[in-house]
């Protein structure tokens, strides 16, 4: 196979004209490639909830019996048709545009209706339907975009063709594999264009197996079963040594390779590389994976593969994660029953929907450090003062840093840290290294996340002469 199989995200979505000139379009190479394509962006936070916020979209808003929810999804067939109005000049596609979504969302309104009517009976109960409501929910702003893509590209005689894995009719679902396979059966790649909605309705259910991630499974599947000879995703941005918006535009740089060791702890801190499940299996294939800037097509991106491990000690990337809930529970009765404790308290957590980012312990006491909405954090911190009334349980909220590369010298590395950040003023509250000498992480004060990442970049990278790197 020669093809590659590309995904494209939802804020390179929004700046579409970007997305045909820079990506679609491409002169040399107009076929053997397959797009998956997510929602423009926030259609997904408007139709479920905000990702960053937690702010409640229509998913949420009927998980409260909020009639709300029929409003909410009155903006965002607007915000829809909105962007339809702006893609398309030509009324006969606006008009193809407009139906197929008012189609989607108006069936979606009728069958969210009828189960609320149904649950207003006793043997009825909301919460189980409710993973199917957020299930067909997410797909329509993948439909939405997807459906979108094809009809422009055939404007521009591209052959284009929409490849809906949404199940949208389809009352018994397959696998994943399975659905991506026959969806791929009869495409002809050296002639037709496939645009692939990153939802899929499958067996799984990709909500519930890895929520938001769910287009990155889909882009990850399409390219092992398709057996791709490359995985790219394009995003608004590029893979740079830290956040360009704390550290600077003009300070960053790319970085050119790494391997997928990085790429699973970018993803632990929240950075959006790539799912570590979705890179599970491009590992386990050998697929390299390109990152690429949708604004600066002609830039290489960086480049992930297995194949790459350099032997040279060398800090490719300082990531890091601000509102952090640390979980601290110390007893001295614990010692000896610490593996108890740690599945207990691991059953509280997930009951609360909170994420767990990283863990630490010793003989009488455990550190959780937890991701997710404030008000969640709390019933953590309540059923365990409940569970354990005797022990000192304490909550606060602080910042995870971390210095990634694919081989440091975790010492070297830990100490040189140490030192950038106390001559910066600030005294980390816990150090932690890795055996596997691909990072090393500090705890710090919530309030000083942004000094913290200014001067580890400052300590590894800008004594180094760095290429600017821009932020779309």
């Amino acid at each position: 196979m020669t093809h590659t199989v590309e995904k494209i995200g939802g804020t390179s979505m929004t700046a579409f004209d970007a997305v045909l000139d820079n990506i679609l379009l491409l002169p040399e190479q107009k076929y053997q490639r397959i797009f998956v394509v997510s929602a423009y962006g926030g259609m997904t936070d408007a139709l479920l909830e905000c990702k960053r916020t937690g702010n409640p979209g229509v998913y949420q808003l009927i998980a409260k019996r909020d009639e709300q929810w029929q409003q909410a999804f009155e903006n965002v067939e607007q915000r829809m048709l909105m962007v339809n109005e702006n893609m398309f000049a030509d009324p006969i596609n606006r008009l193809r545009a407009d139906n197929f979504i008012r189609a989607r969302i108006g069936d979606a309104k009728n069958c969210i209706t009828n189960i609320l009517q149904t649950c207003q009976y006793g043997q009825f109960t909301l919460r189980h339907y409710l993973p199917q409501i957020r299930e067909f929910l997410s797909s329509i702003g993948e439909a939405h975009s997807a459906y979108n893509t094809v009809l422009k590209l055939k404007t521009l005689s591209i052959n284009a063709k929409f490849v809906d894995l949404s199940g949208w009719n389809i009352t018994e679902p397959l696998t994943l594999d399975e659905t991506i396979s026959q969806a791929f059966e009869k495409i002809d790649l050296s002639t037709e264009l496939p645009i692939v909605t990153g939802y899929a309705y499958c067996k799984e259910g990709l909500m519930k197996t890895y929520d938001r991630g769910y287009s990155e499974m889909t882009f990850s599947r399409v390219a092992c079963l398709t057996q791709a000879k490359q995985a790219i995703i394009h995003k608004e941005y590029h893979l740079s040594s830290a956040d360009p918006r704390v550290v600077g535009c003009d300070k960053v740089s790319t970085i050119g390779h790494t391997n997928y060791d990085v790429a699973d702890q970018l993803a632990n801190l929240g950075m959006e590389a790539i799912h570590p499940n979705a890179a599970a299996g491009l590992r386990e294939q050998t697929i390299e994976l390109q990152i690429k800037n949708t604004f600066e097509p002609e830039h290489p991106g960086t480049l992930i593969s297995t194949s790459y491990q350099p032997t040279a000690n060398k800090a490719e990337i300082i990531a890091g994660r601000n509102k952090v809930f640390a979980l601290h529970l110390f007893d001295q009765a614990m010692v000896g029953q610490v593996d108890n404790v740690s599945y207990e308290l691991m059953e509280l957590i997930t009951e609360a929907s909170v994420s767990l980012v990283g863990k630490e312990m010793n003989a009488n006491s455990i550190t959780y450090y937890l991701s997710g909405k404030e008000d969640n954090f709390n019933k953590v911190l309540y059923k365990a003062e409940k569970r354990y009334p005797h022990a000192s349980i304490k909550g606060r909220m602080v910042a995870l840093i971390s210095i990634i590369g694919s081989q440091i010298d975790t010492n070297t590395t830990l100490s040189q840290g140490v030192l950038a950040l106390m001559n910066n003023g600030i005294a980390p509250i816990a150090l932690h290294s890795s055996m596997r000498n691909v990072n090393v992480q500090f705890v710090v004060k919530d309030k000083e996340y942004d000094d913290a990442i200014r001067a580890l970049h400052n300590e590894f990278f800008e004594l180094i002469p760095t290429k600017q790197v821009s932020v779309a």
